[in-house]
């Protein structure tokens, strides 16, 4: 009997990394390319997918826009480089449908949302992940800056060890198989490392700036995206004080978030702030830094990664990408939960997302999420 153990390649598959077969998300930028370029250079057999999302390719001399134009050609050009089979997917129609839509609906009706995170749900790791499986892939391979660790026959997603660059905020909605299948190769590396090893690659990336707009805002113009397919939702309405006053008229609620300080244009002896948008009456009331304090957060669509029973005593959440990890309470409901804060935060705002953590030995995991419905503070109670 031989009792030789496998020998497992850097992917976690018992065979030779030439025998696995990689689809690896090619945006067009350093942190996906550099990821092709490790792949190859460890053997693997790898197909680079880049998605076409949309139709108006925007850039700005502030920053870069993902998926545009531009960054196909350069997707196309690293593939060359690395020669590597090399497809782009046509998702317009998809992206338009799963991610724009709802991005306009969110806003229109007093939300914040957070496309990026619907990106990654539904034509990144939903669709694209159902092609690589279609192409008989081992694994789906991302530039995403988060750790995941095998256990026990699953996978676990952590924080990536560069905190400034972790986007695992964006992730809470991966599904166990989604996770299972997917590899972050750069969840163990600074940005700086990255641009070495594309350097060192001589990757025509190398030092391309990272994006920053949101791919189909122009610029971080949210309202120009609103009025071009809802110009109707530019109606004025009423600015009220956390009492219930008339205290100013606005020209549209897609104007306002939770938390916005600037651009009220309401004269006061203290700082005013956005503490709530009523939608329904076409409402944003304004109030002290005080009055955003919440209290409690009522969330919808959750998404699970493990049993939250099992770390009640060690529970934290995280309702901004940037933000802090926040003691709590999570009371689970079917597909809802109330999420009770030992610590005081302002300005979370409904359409973003709040994700569960718990910390161990390894870093922080990652334990699901949820999208948060509305939520109380000083001012509001439901």
């Amino acid at each position: 009997m031989n009792n030789t153990l496998k020998k497992f390649n850097s992917l976690g598959f018992a065979k030779p990394a030439k025998e696995t077969k990689v689809v690896v998300a090619m945006s067009g930028g350093v942190d996906s390319s550099t990821v092709a370029g490790l792949m190859k250079r460890e053997g693997y057999k790898v197909v680079g997918i880049t998605l076409k999302l949309y139709d108006d390719a925007k850039s700005s001399k502030e920053g870069r826009q993902c998926c545009a134009g531009q960054d196909i050609l350069d997707a196309k050009r690293v593939s060359q480089k690395l020669n590597i089979d090399h497809k782009i997917l046509y998702y317009q129609k998809k992206f338009k449908k799963d991610v724009i839509d709802s991005f306009v609906d969110s806003y229109v009706g007093g939300e914040t949302p957070i496309p990026c995170v619907q990106c990654n749900q539904t034509v990144k790791f939903r669709d694209l992940y159902s092609y690589a499986i279609e192409l008989k892939a081992d694994a789906l391979i991302t530039g995403h800056y988060v750790n995941r660790i095998q256990k026990n026959g699953n996978a676990e997603m952590y924080r990536a060890v560069d905190l400034s660059r972790d986007q695992s905020y964006f992730l809470f909605s991966t599904t166990q198989d989604q996770l299972n299948f997917l590899r972050f190769p750069l969840g163990n590396m600074k940005k700086k490392q990255t641009r070495e090893i594309a350097s060192e690659l001589k990757l025509n990336v190398a030092n391309k700036p990272d994006s920053q707009d949101i791919c189909f805002v122009p610029n971080g113009d949210y309202a120009s995206v609103i009025k071009k397919y809802r110009p109707e939702s530019f109606k004025q309405g009423d600015i009220l004080d956390i009492k219930g006053n008339v205290i100013g008229k606005h020209d549209g609620i897609i104007n306002f978030t939770i938390g916005q300080r600037k651009g009220i244009r309401i004269a006061h002896q203290e700082a005013l702030y956005v503490v709530d948008i009523n939608a329904k009456k076409n409402q944003v009331i304004i109030g002290n830094r005080e009055a955003l304090a919440i209290k409690k957060i009522y969330l919808k669509d959750i998404n699970l990664l493990s049993d939250l029973n099992k770390y009640k005593n060690n529970l934290f959440i995280k309702v901004r990408s940037t933000g802090r990890l926040i003691k709590a309470n999570v009371d689970l409901k079917t597909n809802n939960a109330e999420v009770n804060l030992e610590e005081i935060e302002n300005g979370v705002s409904p359409g973003q997302a709040c994700v569960f953590y718990s910390k161990n030995e390894f870093g922080d995991k990652v334990l699901g999420g949820g999208w948060i419905d509305r939520t109380e503070n000083n001012y509001l109670s439901p």
